[in-house]
């Protein structure tokens, strides 16, 4: 083993620095009864993480190839560090209350543990590396989910996203043995050119979608979701949904273009029913939500829907989609969930969609600000998500040919999709109807949302506004995926 090759591997060093960091800052200040000081650290830390990954570091390989990355991966680290950094900003009020303060310095910790974990997965050359990447990110975030101990429905939830989590990875390793199996070997490069549409080599690669689809909460793979996402700390379900959902998406994307190229033919027909029956199931369920983290759980298997969409297109502009894509999802739903958490946190711990009849009224700025981020989810002109949604449409019918039998689906499934952004346009508006129309003779107090919330709606805020605007913003991701938008 070479030991200089971990200096190949800057990001990943430098996060690991920064957990070395907190557990330092946790240990000597573990007496302290006030630490305002900790959430600023662990901020600027993040920001700092952020700017690092912007930086050109160009690609690299270590450890024979079992570390590979690209401009592309570090981009994509990028766009999750910055979305860790939105978490930590919206939960300043939350952990340093009293149920939580004991435990703020554990919060981070885990949070940056399962981060390291994701920039293996994504960095990964071998499928070895992926699946202890995969694992170094889910363990934290069951404990995660089970973090606020005062909650029944958190422990509840943690529960079963252990279970699902288990059973999951389970699925994935069986798949991979197949593939071991069908090619001798589990590093990628050597997999794509030995790998052959056997019958080993199908099903392994049923079985290694099928795992990491419930990590990405694909239809039929989601039924943990709804009950996890609700009883998580908000905070932590607004990790889960995006920055956790993001990373299994973009590794999905990657090893499906690259490894199993040779069967790009029996998984686009996979994906084909799963991205339609992920969509459509997911909006009719979210339509039926009085709960409005459940709803938002619904709405984010929708999403990974429409993420999962742009894989279909089987090029460099499906990764370049996806990762703006998630870019503009991220600061879209942040502002969603950092909305939740204050509100949250001044009606008795109640997240019911009927608590927000009349919110206007009393809260207007933060009507407005939640009226222009389900604006965004729901892809209506001219914020960012009807743009990152266009893009996912473009990719997925990338050249598909209308006139063979595939190239039809291809259009089917894109028109599918485009008429369940309408669906989703219906159910976002009832959280519209309910802040500015429908009367309510008690509704919320006014109140003052704490610095940390403010600072994370005006950066969410900002990135809805300008994200669909800037082009530079999708030019920098098709550049780092090796294509540019003409």
């Amino acid at each position: 083993m070479n030991y200089s090759d971990f200096l190949k591997m800057i990001p990943e060093a430098t996060l690991l620095a920064i957990l070395l960091v907190f557990f330092v800052a946790d240990f000597v200040s573990a007496r302290q009864a006030d630490r305002k000081w900790f959430n600023p650290l662990a901020c600027i830390l993040l920001f700092a993480q952020t700017i690092l990954c912007l930086l050109p570091l160009g690609g690299t390989e270590a450890f024979g190839g079992m570390y590979q990355t690209t401009p592309a991966t570090h981009a994509m680290k990028a766009i999750l560090t910055l979305g860790t950094l939105i978490v930590f900003i919206m939960s300043r009020a939350w952990v340093t209350s009293d149920k939580v303060r004991r435990m703020e310095g554990e919060y981070y910790m885990l949070i940056v543990s399962t981060l390291l974990g994701m920039y293996a997965m994504m960095s990964a050359g071998h499928f070895l590396m992926f699946f202890l990447g995969l694992e170094m990110a889910s363990v934290p975030l069951a404990t995660l989910v089970a973090f606020d101990l005062y909650r029944k429905n958190s422990a509840e939830g943690a529960a079963k996203f252990i279970l699902t989590a288990t059973f999951s990875s389970g699925v994935m390793l069986y798949g991979i043995s197949f593939i071991y199996g069908a090619c001798g070997t589990l590093y990628f490069a050597d997999v794509a050119a030995k790998l052959a549409a056997s019958p080993l080599a199908i099903m392994g690669m049923v079985f290694f979608f099928s795992g990491l689809a419930f990590k990405i909460s694909l239809v039929p793979f989601h039924f943990w979701t709804a009950d996890t996402y609700q009883g998580a700390p908000t905070p932590v379900t607004g990790y889960l949904s995006v920055v956790s959902k993001g990373a299994a998406a973009f590794t999905l994307c990657t090893i499906l273009i690259h490894v199993f190229a040779s069967m790009v033919a029996y998984w686009q027909v996979m994906l084909m029913i799963i991205v339609v029956l992920t969509i459509t199931v997911a909006n009719l369920f979210a339509i039926r939500q009085s709960e409005l983290k459940r709803f938002m759980a619904f709405s984010s298997i929708s999403q990974a829907g429409y993420i999962v969409l742009a894989i279909l297109g089987d090029s460099a502009i499906s990764l370049a989609s996806l990762s703006y894509y998630i870019l503009v999802y991220v600061v879209a739903n942040m502002a969603v969930f950092s909305i939740i958490s204050v509100v949250e946190q001044n009606n008795g711990g109640k997240t019911d969609i009927d608590d927000y009849n009349g919110f206007y009224k009393t809260n207007p700025r933060l009507s407005f600000l939640m009226t222009l981020a389900l604006f965004s989810l729901g892809g209506i002109p001219p914020f960012a998500g009807m743009f990152s949604k266009f893009f996912v449409f473009m990719a997925g019918v990338h050249g598909a040919d209308v006139t063979t039998h595939l190239g039809g689906w291809a259009y089917a499934v894109v028109f599918i999709a485009l008429v369940n952004t309408v669906i989703s346009l219906y159910y976002y508006l009832k959280i519209v109807k309910a802040m500015y129309i429908k009367r309510n003779d008690n509704p919320l107090p006014t109140f003052t949302s704490d610095c940390g919330t403010k600072f994370a709606l005006a950066l969410c805020t900002t990135g809805v506004l300008l994200f669909g605007i800037c082009s530079g913003v999708y030019d920098w991701i098709a550049q780092a995926c090796n294509f540019i938008q003409m």
